[in-house]
């Protein structure tokens, strides 16, 4: 495959330093598609209505997607099927039952071929923007969830974008602004642009609607994306390693972002500039995701005194019967603070210089560590995540519809986790100790699908160069048949009571062990939410050291007593 050049910024989450990479290569896959949605309605149900939405083929200057063999099938036969296209050309089937009984089963299946081109991006749009074409006005436009008009998102966007004489620096000013603001949760609180200006928390659809109102508030038009992303890791080499890039499998939010002279160029607000891999299937847009709500759509009408709600679980598969890619990186001077990716672009932008990593903690000799007095209860670490969900058929809530239904939309609860008791592979986690302590649990975010034998953690210094180092401790062996069986993940804790080892401030790192045949997954956040960009490692049998780098972190906590 021809070789593209394309930048990757790539920055610790700590702050005041970062990393950026320049990549060369491409992707190009062949996909096999299928979603299955099985929907049991509850009793007295009088009409049900599902509603889909066609993918279509698209074209922009960096992602390529040619949809082929588009076909939805039910188990039982709609009563009535129809087709509509919404003002913003989403083609929707909806499928409507009359009095049903018994689970429907709705199957998707198609073949998507996907590419991502990152050859270097010629853009002389200028900012403030021209007049924007008429087809393109509407998404300009302020919605409740993507409110541009907002006196402090005005405010906001003006400052950051005060010395731009470029729409793509304009755009790049403020994708910087929303990765560094925000933190990712996978259930905040509401999805609103301004919930994730205030509280700099959010998910995929968060940083989607703070993006774009940013954006429009200063005249740069932006529509939401929805779709799907798929599980699938892909490597970029970076000399003396390999960075592992992976997204969960499930529903996701992007945006994008029209320039006159380029059109309609994908960006991920959640993780990502200006480009989207090929492990996106791209589905509905709109102006917010109260618009882009059609696809998987469940409505519903019930006779006079019935209640419940439809149960409902969804599973993706997804086969790559082609998978091209070839990536390499090297470390460039300048970048942001935070993980961002971007093409090569050939326009005017300011490139933030990197600013030096502050030293770590410095270690306290073993006879001070000794005298110290440990009273006070510690606990840190990367603690959010949502406990004992089942994620194949946790829905939107019930709710009262347009015409008097009842519906649940979509969500993006989408599980990121790692199955990291493979016998190919090991893993491990960095925390940064700021104070000394005597440690007495470390916690992990699990769920047990099955199996036997044991786990434990090692506790590893860090050598010195972000890898894990000299062994500090194990945690007590806990066997697999001992740990209770929920519906999700849940913490873990693995003991180290029997020595509570005296810890120095200072870098180490968790890596989990095991013996058997244990299935285990183990949760992860998106970016970096705690530790810096080096700090989720894996190796497998045939690596000597620990030179892989994984784009998220694990979730943990460090339990212990910290010196008064």
């Amino acid at each position: 495959m021809r070789k593209i050049p394309f930048y990757l910024l790539i920055a610790f989450a700590l702050p005041l330093f970062a990393e950026n990479y320049l990549i060369n290569g491409g992707q190009e896959s062949q996909i096999n598609y299928q979603m299955q949605q099985k929907v049991v309605p509850p009793p007295g149900t009088r009409k049900l209505i599902l509603s889909f939405v066609t993918p279509e083929s698209f074209a922009s200057p960096t992602f390529n997607q040619k949809i082929t063999g588009f076909k939805l099938t039910f188990s039982q036969r709609p009563t009535t099927r129809e087709q509509d296209i919404d003002q913003r050309g989403n083609k929707i089937t909806r499928a409507i039952w009359k009095n049903p009984t018994g689970e429907i089963i709705s199957s998707i299946t198609m073949t998507a071929l996907n590419s991502t081109k990152l050859q270097p991006l010629r853009t002389r749009a200028s900012f403030p923007p021209a007049p924007i074409a008429k087809d393109v006005r509407p998404y300009l436009a302020a919605t409740k969830q993507v409110p541009s008009k907002n006196s402090q998102i005005v405010a906001k966007a003006k400052q950051l974008t005060a010395s731009a004489k470029t729409e793509f620096d304009a755009v790049q000013q403020i994708l910087t602004w929303v990765v560094d603001h925000l933190h990712y949760v996978l259930t905040p609180q509401s999805y609103n642009a301004m919930y994730s200006f205030k509280t700099g928390k959010g998910n995929c659809q968060n940083y989607s609607h703070l993006a774009a109102a940013l954006m429009r508030a200063v005249g740069i038009p932006v529509r939401i994306v929805n779709g799907v992303t798929l599980k699938k890791s892909y490597d970029v080499k970076t000399g003396g390693g390999v960075f592992t890039l992976r997204m969960a499998q499930g529903r996701h939010s992007w945006i994008e972002v029209y320039f006159p002279d380029l059109g309609w160029v994908p960006f991920d607000p959640q993780q990502m500039e200006m480009y989207v891999s090929n492990r996106f299937l791209r589905v509905e847009v709109g102006l917010d995701n109260n618009e882009t709500e059609n696809d998987g759509l469940i409505r519903w009408t019930q006779s006079r005194g019935s209640s419940g709600k439809p149960q409902f679980e969804e599973t993706i598969d997804a086969s790559f019967a082609v998978d091209r890619i070839n990536l390499t990186a090297q470390k460039q001077a300048y970048g942001p603070r935070k993980l961002l990716f971007c093409p090569q672009i050939e326009a005017t932008f300011a490139k933030k210089a990197l600013v030096p990593p502050p030293p770590p903690p410095k270690p306290l000799p073993a006879k001070k560590l000794k005298t110290l007095q440990y009273k006070k209860p510690y606990l840190f670490g990367n603690l959010e995540f949502p406990k004992n969900v089942d994620f194949l058929s946790t829905r939107g809530p019930a709710q009262m519809g347009k015409g008097g239904t009842m519906e649940m939309k979509k969500n993006f609860l989408v599980e990121t986790a790692e199955y990291v008791t493979t016998r190919g592979n090991q893993y491990a986690q960095t925390f940064i100790l700021k104070k000394p302590m005597r440690l007495g649990k470390i916690g992990l975010a699990l769920h047990k699908f099955g199996g036997g034998g044991q786990i434990w953690i090692k506790v590893l210094k860090d050598d010195g160069h972000g890898k894990p180092g000299d062994y500090v401790a194990t945690s007590e062996m806990m066997a697999v048949e001992a740990i209770k069986f929920t519906a999700g993940y849940t913490w873990i804790d693995f003991s180290f009571a029997k020595e509570m080892p005296r810890l120095s401030p200072g870098r180490y790192w968790i890596a989990l062990g095991f013996t058997g045949s244990p299935i285990i997954n183990w949760f992860f956040t998106y970016g970096k939410s705690v530790g810096p960009e080096d700090g989720t490692r894996y190796k497998t049998m045939f690596d000597e050291t620990w030179s892989r780098s994984l784009a998220y972190e694990f979730n943990y906590r460090v339990i212990g007593l910290a010196a008064e």
